[in-house]
């Protein structure tokens, strides 16, 4: 063949050959099949949306998560990393929508420094307790979460409002009422937001049992019967030591059914009883091992709560109404809840189970605070809902002691500083220390 006609013969082939490979690029950047809006969905509002595609017997699927961009999320300092932080906060904000991590505050300068490696945090952003004059330089911190002993809470959140950022703080709020209040009147003071992190009040089954507990699906409630309790080992530990806890089994983990029970019925106590009991061991000679209090609520009902570090591992929330009955299993636990209603239909007694969407707690809770103050609305669980259980704690402890019934005096309305209170749900004299309903998540 001569050359001319195999030059002209290759190069065909070449030009065949790419216009070939044109066509199949150009084929694969196609969506395969028609465009049908129920597979691709639509863009509303900056959010990706579809239409429900399941038939009527099954329930809609939830909408795509939406989160923010990162430069668009509110940073958080973390102080303190133990356990709670290591195990559950930081991992959290990789759930989280609007929150990042963004500083660290820490004791121990190696442990910071690998955290720190761990989550992209700068190293100029990690700190010791006293960096706070640092941490109000940065920017990027707009909130810090306070994850250390309940007796440091105080000095940590004042501070915290003085270098001008808002602050979440763990439970219990204080080691005592009064320590609370100078909580609340230092971040009014500052402006900033002060929320306490009741995670479970942002816990989707613990959500549905308010919102059924208040429908009138239960019938009249009658009894609430609330056990948070676990096993305890290594005396050396700060929650065994009162200087640092400020008490044992009832402001660590009895704290859920106090403040689990006011947050179901919305009501305030009007009197509580109390029994404290602790063993002959080195685990109990500054806190008590076990608590079972009774308190009684303006409608007529009664919550029997029990907490202890000495029992085998339970967190249940069971509700006794005229017309249903409810159980909240693992209700008080990071995960695991189980909701379960009990009541007739027909001749038969019925036993229904709510399936519902599981959410990491910490996270819904860090977006709750973050929405707070990217839209200036007053948070679910603010300073006075802590204030509130510091107070009825302290009466649980007197009624302890004393043996006699206590008599309580509801708390004042706070007054609000921000936007959002009008958004709460209520007549009035219900969620007295709480602000607006969580966003849904």
């Amino acid at each position: 063949m001569p050359d001319d006609l195999t030059t002209l013969s290759r190069r065909s082939l070449m030009l065949a050959g790419g216009a070939t490979l044109a066509g199949l690029g150009g084929a694969a950047a196609q969506t395969p099949g028609p465009q049908v809006p129920v597979d691709t969905g639509k863009v509303e509002n900056g959010r990706v949306t579809f239409p429900n595609w399941r038939g009527p017997s099954d329930r809609p699927a939830p909408p795509p998560p939406a989160p923010l961009p990162p430069g668009e999320r509110v940073g958080f300092a973390v102080v303190g990393l133990g356990r709670l932080s290591l195990e559950e906060i930081l991992p959290a904000f990789g759930e989280s929508r609007k929150a990042r991590p963004v500083a660290l505050m820490s004791g121990s300068p190696e442990k910071a420094k690998a955290v720190a490696a761990q989550y992209g945090i700068a190293p100029e952003a990690v700190h010791g307790y006293d960096g706070w004059d640092a941490l109000a330089r940065n920017p990027a911190v707009k909130a810090v979460y306070v994850v250390t002993p309940n007796a440091l809470h105080r000095d940590q959140v004042l501070a915290a409002a003085k270098a001008g950022k808002h602050v979440l703080c763990e439970k219990p709020m204080a080691a005592s009422a009064a320590e609370a209040r100078a909580m609340i009147d230092a971040c009014a003071q500052a402006n900033v937001k002060l929320m306490i992190a009741y995670r479970c009040q942002y816990e989707p089954h613990n959500r549905e049992v308010v919102r059924l507990y208040r429908s009138g699906k239960l019938g009249r409630p009658k009894l609430i019967q609330a056990v948070n309790a676990q096993t305890m080992s290594l005396p050396e530990q700060w929650r065994l030591k009162a200087a640092l806890a400020g008490g044992g089994a009832l402001p660590d983990i009895g704290l859920y059914c106090l403040n689990g029970v006011r947050a179901l019925t919305g009501e305030e106590p009007v009197s509580v009883q109390a029994q404290i009991q602790s063993p002959d061991d080195p685990l109990y000679r500054e806190v008590e091992e076990s608590v079972a209090f009774t308190l009684r609520f303006p409608s007529g009902v009664m919550a029997q709560c029990s907490t202890s570090y000495g029992a085998h591992e339970t967190r249940s929330l069971m509700i006794q109404g005229e017309g249903a009955s409810l159980t909240l299993q693992n209700a008080f636990a990071y995960e695991g809840q189980r909701l379960i209603l009990n009541h007739r239909e027909g001749k038969s007694e019925a036993r229904e189970e709510r399936a519902l969407a599981v959410r990491n707690q910490f996270a819904l809770e860090l977006d709750h605070m973050a929405t707070c103050i990217l839209e200036n609305r007053q948070p679910r669980t603010p300073g006075e809902e802590g204030l509130q259980d510091q107070i009825l704690m302290e009466a649980i402890y007197e009624a302890a002691r004393t043996g006699a019934t206590v008599a309580l005096k509801p708390p004042e309305r706070p007054a609000r500083r921000d936007a959002g209170r009008e958004g709460s749900k209520g007549d009035g004299a219900l969620d007295v220390t709480r602000g607006p309903e969580p966003e849904e998540g």
